[in-house]
């Protein structure tokens, strides 16, 4: 590591800056894992919603537009990455807060910030058990209890390696790797997932006579599980904005961020129609006319399909390319939630030692934390798809205040004379207003209903501590960085508070 003569340059502009290194073209390479983020949830969406979740995976992704073009307007415009580095930019307004005891902008930009990131971070423990349970089920390897946690960690710890050192040059050499895994992952799958169309193990009736459950009624309950299940789907389905992640690092960010942007969100809805098409016109009806062939699958729901395919050797393929693919996804939340933890720490709002970055710009410290972080996740011995739905409601949060951060970039006085170096137009400004609107007072609800009924409460105050937990944590690192880093900006006003205290 290289550090800066004064530790205390790392909040100041100008220490540990991320480099300009990579082109659009870098930045979707990058991205190119997120349709993998299908996997863990095709299945709970299959068994909640039949053939209507076809609709719910394409709507999800469509969604991704009204949401991820604005925020690479930010990106580009601000220089900075993704959601978490947006939202942090924008609700930073130290000016209007000097005279206040509490910097009220900081609080709610480092608190978008952070659920942005603990939605992204636990995607690496999530794909980390997939890949060992999809390992021990397909191998018969017997491992249950803590032998499966003690498998998912040797798991966890070659896969983070693997990822730290092909990332420890920067996103460059990151690209280069997603590339070779790219190749072997993506078009493979599609193959696996288009044979039936044409071999007749496709039945198109399968989704026509099971467009809804069995007993579907269209009532309150039903329509959370809808706004529910449309929650799971947007955690996968809109993850396409980790292309945006990188604004801080592409060289001509008012070309590359909307063209990484726009390719990756099209690969996203090409590949998540016909994965959930094919899987679901290949497995939804059993003799019965249940869908139990979906739920005996469950996570591994490609891998009936390949072995229809092509037999026993076709399934052995779909597990290697299922893992490739895995891996490829923890790549892009490792590198991509690394640089949220990064700006976050240089802008005090976590601690400064996460701010450091290497002589590449690669925050190594940051991605250390993510590495301990996911280790602690799966000695929890939960499920993939248990974390994935707790996590959802953090993605639901950063996403609605993404977009009022735009609203307010846009409106807000000190943002008038930026210059917008990629403007998207004004149907995306609308479309702002509703995401956020449809975010706050609709998805949310809708998730925790899908928690609770799927889970249980204890799991719904999970999910809600483990974004709220993060305030009082802001309010002691406010009062360390106050003692011990007097130069970085802090986000409670101690000379309101001491003045107060003299009165």
């Amino acid at each position: 590591m290289t550090e800066s003569n004064d530790e205390a340059k790392l909040g100041k502009p100008g220490a540990n800056e991320l480099l300009r290194t990579i082109d659009w073209k870098q930045g979707l390479i990058i991205a190119m894992g997120i349709p993998i983020l299908i996997v863990p949830s095709l299945c709970d969406l299959s068994v909640n919603l039949w053939a209507m979740s076809i609709i719910i995976w394409v709507l999800s992704v469509l969604s991704g537009f009204l949401l991820n073009l604005p925020l690479g307007e930010m990106c580009a415009t601000f220089g900075v990455a993704g959601i978490g580095g947006s939202i942090l930019h924008v609700f930073r307004d130290d000016e209007k807060y000097k005279s206040k005891k509490i910097n009220t902008g900081r609080v709610i930009g480092s608190l978008g910030a952070w659920a942005y990131f603990a939605t992204w971070v636990p995607v690496i423990p999530i794909f980390t058990i997939m890949t060992g349970v999809y390992l021990n089920e397909y191998f018969e390897l017997g491992m249950d209890g803590w032998a499966a946690t003690g498998f998912y960690l040797l798991l966890g710890a070659l896969i983070y390696g693997f990822i730290i050192v092909t990332g420890v040059k920067g996103l460059e050499g990151g690209a280069r790797t997603q590339l070779i895994l790219a190749a072997i992952t993506i078009v493979p799958i599609l193959i696996i997932c288009l044979v039936p169309l044409v071999n007749g193990a496709f039945h198109l009736d399968y989704i026509t006579d099971q467009m809804t459950p069995s007993g579907w009624k269209w009532d309150g309950n039903s329509l959370l599980m809808i706004l529910g299940c449309f929650t799971v789907a947007q955690w996968s389905a809109v993850g396409w904005e980790s292309a945006a992640t990188y604004g801080a690092e592409y060289k001509q960010p008012e070309k590359d961020v909307p063209k990484a942007l726009t390719s990756c969100g099209f690969l996203c809805l090409f590949m998540y129609f016909v994965i959930a098409f094919c899987m679901y016109g290949t497995l939804g009806m059993a003799n019965d006319g249940s869908i139990e062939t979906i739920g005996e699958a469950g996570a591994s729901t490609l891998i009936p399909i390949a072995k229809s395919d092509f037999g026993n050797i076709g399934g052995f393929i779909a597990i290697f390319l299922l893992i490739a693919g895995m891996v490829m996804i923890i790549q892009s939340a490792f590198l991509g939630t690394a640089r949220t933890i990064q700006i976050m720490a240089r802008d005090g709002n976590f601690p400064l030692l996460f701010a450091r970055t290497n002589v590449y710009g690669v925050p190594m410290y940051a991605m250390f934390f993510e590495a301990a972080i996911g280790f602690i996740i799966i000695l929890a011995n939960i499920s993939a798809s248990q974390i994935l739905a707790v996590s959802a409601l953090g993605f639901a949060i950063a996403l609605g205040m993404c977009m009022l951060a735009f609203i307010k970039s846009r409106r807000a006085p000190r943002f008038k004379d930026v210059e917008r170096v990629y403007r998207v137009g004004r149907f995306w400004y609308g479309g702002a207003w509703f995401m956020a609107i449809f975010e706050f007072f609709f998805m949310i609800p809708g998730l925790l209903y899908y928690v609770y009924d799927s889970m249980g409460l204890v799991y719904v105050f999970v999910g809600i501590g483990a974004t709220l937990l993060y305030l009082p944590f802001w309010f002691l690192l406010q009062s360390w960085n106050h003692k011990h880093h007097p130069d970085v900006v802090c986000g409670i006003n101690y000379d309101v508070v001491e003045s107060e205290k003299a009165e």
